[in-house]
């Protein structure tokens, strides 16, 4: 330990040499470490610190005699909010105008002189801003749901990639299937993504392999556009190997689609399965059941001898969808289904299942566990799932994740909603 105190401060802070703690507490802990000479650090100090990071992110077993292991913890962005006049940001703007949704408008909405949502231009303050709230929550990442660069949906990952405070919370993609084309015709998002993993700010797990959702698959698209199971494979195959040659390795695939069709989607050749997100489309109830639909859904995917990824889920309520359809969703009608919901959790319930989701890791076989998680999700706020701040600056639930993996919660404040401007 003394050769260790001997160092040059900048190699306490290494992300890698940090890899089991949240954004937070890396920070809270370079901070500590190079706030003063090291030499001032007894060994019984910098122990007791380190100690406390693991205690404070459950980073040991029940019994207290084995380290526990800890995923990466990641939430998707739906970005539809953010480009004024385009059909996602209309058909969002139209869902949750009825007064009875303002509630949860994101932080950045306004409401004109008719009490009607407005979503404004995203600037990149507002950006950084949001990166400054998901680092306080205590996320690993981001999970951006994949579009191409030129669409209006890519208009938050064009801002984060110029965002100066991207390091700090990395990046990965979440793509729908159907958006690599078809068998013998890959579509340029191909590339593109391959580009995107040579950036730094990737998420990388597993031996540094940048993990990447491969979602939405269903068996009658798969058959009609790489005429079936045995085509989507090639084209798998093909990716790894297009990747390894660009230098960004052999990337981390996740699988999803229905729990209808996992038989099938499971057996493609991904190195992990999920979900995008886990509900029952005839259910209702308290949260406290949805909770129960989720975690029972974790559990049956592991007897397909995968790495599940579980995917922690904050609400599922479509209601602002059912009565005002978006274009996208051509098979829902209005009104249809109006009574299959979940009611809303309390924050400390999101964080509950959470923490459920990091032990049911923690309970898989070294060979079967999963190196990250993904919550539903930062920004699906008109199908109930969300984390970001809604209107005015309700944080409740970034301050709940922020108390569970905080080091010391309460030692970093919340960065609030208010945007400066640069």
């Amino acid at each position: 330990m003394s050769s260790l105190l001997g160092r040059t401060r900048s190699a306490f802070c290494p992300p890698r040499a940090l890899r089991h703690f949240s954004p937070i507490q890396t920070a809270e802990l370079c901070h500590i470490m190079t706030s003063k000479p090291l030499r001032v650090l007894s060994r019984r100090a910098l122990l007791a610190y380190i100690g406390a990071a693991f205690f404070a992110r459950g980073a040991l077993s029940d019994s207290g005699r084995a380290p526990k292991y800890h995923p990466l913890i990641g939430a998707l962005r739906w970005d539809a909010w953010y480009t004024p006049g385009s059909t996602p940001t209309e058909a969002v703007r139209r869902s949750l105008a009825p007064e009875k949704y303002h509630w949860r408008l994101p932080f950045f909405a306004k409401l004109n002189s008719e009490q009607e949502p407005t979503f404004p231009t995203l600037t990149q303050a507002e950006l950084d801003l949001e990166i400054q709230q998901a680092i306080y929550a205590g996320l690993d990442y981001w999970a951006f749901v994949a579009y191409p660069k030129d669409d209006p949906m890519s208009a938050a990952l064009l801002r984060y990639l110029d965002s100066q405070k991207k390091q700090q919370l990395k990046f990965c993609l979440f793509t729908e299937v159907n958006r690599w084309g078809t068998q013998g015709k890959p579509t340029p998002l191909i590339d593109e993504h391959i580009e995107l993993m040579k950036r730094p700010e990737y998420v990388k797990v597993s031996g540094e392999r940048p993990l990447y959702y491969l979602g939405f698959i269903d068996r009658n698209d798969v058959v009609s556009r790489w005429g079936g199971a045995e085509g989507l494979k090639t084209q798998i195959n093909d990716f790894r190997t297009e990747c390894t040659k660009s230098g960004v390795g052999n990337p981390y695939i996740v699988l999803a689609g229905s729990s209808s069709q996992i038989e099938f989607w499971s057996s493609l050749g991904g190195d992990a399965i999920g979900a995008y997100t886990i509900s029952d489309p005839r259910g209702t109830g308290d949260y406290d059941s949805l909770t129960r639909i989720v975690e029972q859904r974790w559990r049956s995917m592991t007897r397909y001898h995968l790495p599940v990824v579980p995917t922690v889920v904050t609400g599922w309520d479509r209601r602002p969808r059912v009565e005002r359809p978006v274009p996208w969703e051509r098979g829902q009608h209005a009104g249809a289904g109006i009574n299959y919901f979940f009611e809303s959790p309390r924050s400390d319930q999101i964080a509950a299942q959470l923490d459920m989701a990091i032990k049911f890791t923690n309970e898989q076989p070294d060979q079967l566990r999963a190196p990250a998680l993904l919550i539903y999700a930062w920004n699906e706020n008109d199908e109930g799932g969300w984390l970001v701040p809604t209107l005015p600056c309700n944080s409740e639930r970034i301050d709940a994740l922020h108390r569970m993996l905080a080091l010391q919660p309460g030692a970093s404040t919340s960065p609030g909603c208010k945007i400066m401007q640069q």
